[in-house]
């Protein structure tokens, strides 16, 4: 792939990451959101999924590049995927604090109007303690929290600088959390819906599908170097 090409493509990787706030933002505009049978419900579910796709298809460059070395140049895309994953995830957790857990939107947003900008701040102290009582008491929510807290930590130490900083093996070791990181997030996906909604069937075998074709490339450059080590 001619380095000149990467800059455009990486536009185009921009712009269909960016659909699903897109569509979320038309939808917004046209009534179409609040026409939903539960608004805040589709939100949360839209915004989740999106980010467990978007993990799952960053999870995907790396078996696809192994394909053809035609294909490494793949890599480049890795950590924009896998930022817009988390920026999805962030999404996910801000509609359960500002909508779902009965945060006064309305409220603060007078309260800004006003200039008293210490009204935010209090509305989000007073749901503080509810949330908390909501972590405790489901499970879903606790695999969630510690889900969106290691891509938290995958975004702040993706860059270059950081890289360096912390030397490759390390790198190496805490960007693996990203294989933890999709499988409680599908765990959180299942656990939140109710028994016979098989909606995250199709992510979960594709998440499987990646977890064992990694499986395979390892045993197979195991057995590789092994064979190199007896015929040396």
């Amino acid at each position: 792939m001619p380095g000149k090409v990467i800059p455009w493509l990486k536009v185009v990787v921009h712009l269909l990451c960016l659909l699903p706030l897109l569509k979320l933002l038309m939808m917004f505009h046209s009534g179409a959101l609040a026409a939903e049978s539960d608004p805040v419900q589709f939100l949360t579910h839209f915004t989740g999924l999106w980010a467990l796709w978007l993990l799952v298809w960053d999870l995907a460059i790396t078996p696809v590049r192994r394909l053809s070395p035609k294909l490494s140049w793949l890599i480049r895309f890795r950590r924009m995927v896998g930022l817009y994953s988390f920026f999805y995830a962030t999404l996910h957790m801000l509609v359960y604090v500002f909508l779902f857990s009965g945060y006064d939107t309305a409220t603060a947003l007078e309260g800004i109007r006003a200039h008293h900008w210490g009204v935010p701040w209090q509305q989000l102290k007073l749901i503080v303690p509810s949330m908390i009582d909501d972590v405790k008491q489901r499970a879903f929510i606790q695999v969630g929290l510690i889900t969106w807290v290691l891509l938290l930590a995958l975004a702040i130490t993706s860059p270059q600088r950081v890289l360096r900083a912390m030397g490759g093996k390390n790198w190496q070791r805490l960007h693996r959390v990203v294989y933890v990181a999709g499988f409680l997030a599908l765990m959180h996906f299942w656990w939140s819906l109710k028994k016979g909604n098989n909606a995250p069937a199709v992510v979960s075998i594709v998440f499987f599908a990646l977890m064992i074709a990694r499986l395979v490339w390892t045993l197979w450059q195991k057995r590789k170097k092994r064979a190199r080590m007896v015929t040396a």
